[in-house]
């Protein structure tokens, strides 16, 4: 068998319709994506909370049957400036797909980061990088046997989601999304109303205003 390569889909998202979505956070696009957006919680960010770079770009996917990682290799002369790499391993805890060297190559790449499925390794190196974000789902020492299958630019299932290859994803400290040019499209200006609400909020509770007030509850029944 060999690795297939799809062609790249045209771009169906331009960076002025993806970009207002950088200051989005993950909680609030996962609010309106629901399950059609949000990936499986268990996939987490190697950095503990407050140290993960923020994870941005397009959807490079990649389909490997492991213990072989062929299809992550070729992917290395794919992946372009601000891309995400997204590895669907079937969730497969024992051997790593992507460590410090195919990840650094990434990362010279100007590849925003890359999501796992599965596992990585060399996670001190990779958790190190400043301007590389990593989510995966296992780490292992145990790495690849071979690197003759798998496919690129197809779609994929990662953390129960499907993911196209331009998809818009994004990661931070809470989890993963990843948007179809559709849902980024019809959800924006839902998720940019809410970041406005949730700002009123926090202003009205810090002015002395009641929760209940606040969050327009109904008064409580109140007994003695």
């Amino acid at each position: 068998m060999t690795v297939t390569i799809h062609e790249a889909p045209v771009l169906a998202l331009s960076d002025a319709e993806i970009e207002p979505w950088r200051a989005i956070p993950v909680a609030v696009a996962a609010d309106f994506a629901g399950d059609h957006g949000q990936i499986d919680p268990a996939i987490r960010p190697l950095n503990p909370p407050g140290r993960q770079p923020r994870l941005f770009g397009r959807a490079v996917t990649v389909q490997c049957e492991p213990p072989d990682f062929g299809a992550v290799v070729h992917a290395l002369d794919i992946v372009g400036v601000g891309d995400v790499l997204m590895i669907a391993a079937a969730g497969n805890p024992s051997f790593a797909m992507i460590g410090e060297i195919l990840g650094g190559h990434l990362r010279r790449r100007g590849c925003a980061g890359l999501v796992c499925d599965g596992a990585v390794r060399d996670v001190a190196e990779l958790a190190g990088w400043p301007d590389f974000s990593v989510f995966s789902r296992f780490v292992t020492p145990r790495g690849p046997e071979s690197a003759d299958r798998g496919a690129i630019n197809t779609p994929v299932v990662i953390g129960g989601r499907r993911v196209s290859p331009g998809d818009l994803v994004i990661g931070d400290d809470d989890g993963l999304v990843a948007l179809s040019p559709d849902a980024a499209r019809d959800l924006l200006e839902k998720a940019q109303a809410k970041l406005a609400r949730e700002s009123d909020w926090i202003g009205s509770l810090t002015s002395g205003r009641s929760a209940a007030e606040t969050f327009g509850l109904s008064a409580p029944d109140r007994r003695t």
